[in-house]
């Protein structure tokens, strides 16, 4: 019995952290739970950007020609990031290896990041499509 009690909390924990749920009162005063989801979709990025930390400072960093990583501290003077790498909002480091995106938590071992997406240091989601092209999701 305890076993399926912690079961059906975990269940609930993880309902609620993927669904907003409100509380409403219907006309005969019995509260009625009811679900809402938020969707968000994805936009492609109006300026081919996204923001990164570095040594407690942000970047920004966009792609150049044939996917080379490029840096900026005030977005109009641009210098190419020798090492490829950018940081994500948990400190994971990001390159393009190969074709493909892949990160890495000691710069060693690296692994492709999965529907090559990542959560930027601003909270915002972003990700590359198969061309390259900078996607955001707010």
């Amino acid at each position: 019995m305890k076993k399926l009690s912690g079961f059906i909390s975990a269940g609930m924990l993880l309902l609620l952290t993927f669904s907003n749920v409100i509380t409403v009162k219907a006309h005969n005063n019995t509260l009625v739970n009811t679900s809402v989801s938020i969707k968000r979709e994805w936009m492609k990025s109006a300026t081919g950007t996204w923001p990164g930390m570095k040594d407690g400072k942000t970047y920004w960093y966009k792609l150049g020609k044939k996917a080379s990583l490029w840096w900026s501290t005030d977005g109009k003077k641009w210098e190419e990031v020798k090492d490829g790498m950018w940081a994500d909002k948990d400190g994971k480091w990001l390159k393009i290896h190969e074709g493909k995106l892949v990160w890495s938590t000691d710069g060693k071992q690296w692994s492709e990041v999965p529907e090559w997406k990542w959560e930027g240091s601003d909270g915002k989601w972003y990700k590359f499509d198969s061309k390259w092209t900078l996607w955001v999701n707010k």
